[in-house]
């Protein structure tokens, strides 16, 4: 999967950032967007590693030790060396920011965390060694300002737009994370027996189907749903919304996901 420039690439993976960012990230959105767009040049590759992690280390819910090997550049006693390493690969952008953000929670990265804008945080990706480039600060904020990538800092700093209500009948659900070619396309509610709710007539339009009314049903290319109403939005299951569009939804327990797939 490849954006068409760089603006592309950036509205692409955004959405992915901000859900990333509002489940408690390290990383600042405008930084993380700045530092995928510099590691890959805008290009979305089928391995979804979007930050240059190494295959190395332990596998984890978010990264299953599957690896790409890659030709690349680290800067070596002042000079820049070509070489092959091995990368990480991932079933989806969101599970590398996700795997990102647990590298970052380590000691070694306790100054990026503490970071508060997102020209400290760069500088100090830096600093802690995240790559060996001596002007990597300075080209993530270049990248920053060019782009005017602070705006994601400003979004993600606030509510979803389709959090349900708390009196509703998504009462206490959790969020769950709704993705599609690798990509969060929605964000879905879990009630604690398992069914996974979304906004039907924003994600089922994304996806191209034809969403209606009944009066008291949702409809997705003419099949009525079971519906939930809060605050004037329908919610149905994910799975009945993927079915009424020629899709699989596929639930993954360990991260709290949904992948939906033809």
């Amino acid at each position: 999967m490849a954006a068409t420039s760089r603006k592309d690439f950036i509205a692409a993976i955004a959405s992915t950032v901000v859900q990333v960012s509002r489940e408690g990230a390290i990383l600042l959105p405008s930084v993380r967007l700045a530092q995928c767009l510099l590691e890959t040049g805008g290009v979305i590759h089928p391995w979804y590693n979007l930050g240059g992690i190494k295959a190395n280390g332990v596998p984890n819910k978010y990264w299953h030790g599957d690896a790409v090997v890659k030709g690349t550049w680290e800067h070596v006693d002042g000079r820049n060396a070509d070489m092959k390493a091995a990368f990480r690969a991932y079933s989806s952008v969101y599970h590398y920011m996700k795997d990102q953000e647990l590298l970052l929670a380590k000691p070694r990265y306790d100054r990026v965390k503490a970071a508060g804008t997102p020209e400290m945080q760069a500088q100090m990706l830096r600093v802690c060694g995240y790559a060996t480039d001596p002007s990597y600060e300075s080209k993530l904020i270049s990248i920053i300002n060019q782009y005017g990538l602070q705006q994601y800092d400003i979004v993600a700093s606030s509510a979803p737009v389709d959090r349900p209500s708390l009196t509703g009948p998504l009462k206490g659900a959790a969020a769950a994370p709704i993705l599609r070619n690798g990509l969060v396309v929605s964000n879905g509610w879990r009630l604690s027996g398992g069914t996974v709710w979304v906004p039907v007539r924003k994600l089922g339009e994304s996806l191209g189907g034809a969403v209606g009314w009944t009066g008291t049903k949702a409809t997705v290319n003419g099949t009525e749903l079971d519906t939930l109403l809060d605050v004037r939005t329908g919610y149905v299951a994910v799975r009945s919304l993927a079915a009424a569009l020629g899709m699989q939804a596929v639930w993954e327990q360990q991260t709290g996901t949904v992948t939906l797939k033809k």
